[in-house]
């Protein structure tokens, strides 16, 4: 199981998907983490109703953030903000080694759990959801891990 996870981290890493960007997002802002240097830039399309129709990201990083970018767009397309949203609180939990209440909401994200056993490497796999937040939250702002 181990290996698959490795696969599936090292699979989104060197082929992301959804590493684009977008005509006239409705939701955009730039991430960093000054520690190793990730770089992340999430740009949305979220229609009146409030579903995410389209997401992308650019951005340059480690395995683990581009991993989690690429992941992480797979599992937003077509929720809403608000699922979005609880989506990343249940993904820190298991990033801080608390259990999220549904894990089987996680889909593939679950294959970042080990990540909590190396504490250097949480805000690498957070980076793009922080970055998501601050899309809804900030605009265009600039956001840091720091």
């Amino acid at each position: 199981l181990d290996d698959l996870y490795q696969e599936l981290i090292l699979d989104h890493s060197k082929n992301p998907r959804n590493h684009s960007t977008l005509d006239r997002p409705s939701h955009s802002a730039q991430g960093h983490n000054p520690l190793c240097g990730d770089q992340i830039s999430v740009q949305l399309k979220v229609n009146e109703g409030g579903v995410i129709e389209e997401i992308v990201f650019q951005g340059s990083g480690c395995a683990i953030s581009q991993a989690s970018s690429s992941l992480m767009t797979v599992s937003l397309k077509g929720k809403s903000k608000q699922e979005a949203l609880e989506l990343f609180a249940q993904f820190q939990l298991m990033l801080t080694g608390e259990a999220p209440s549904q894990t089987g909401s996680m889909g593939k994200l679950i294959v970042f759990s080990g990540v909590k056993e190396f504490p250097a490497r949480v805000k690498c796999a957070t980076l793009a959801w922080h970055t998501l937040k601050a899309a809804f939250e900030n605009g265009a702002q600039k956001i840091s891990t720091e």
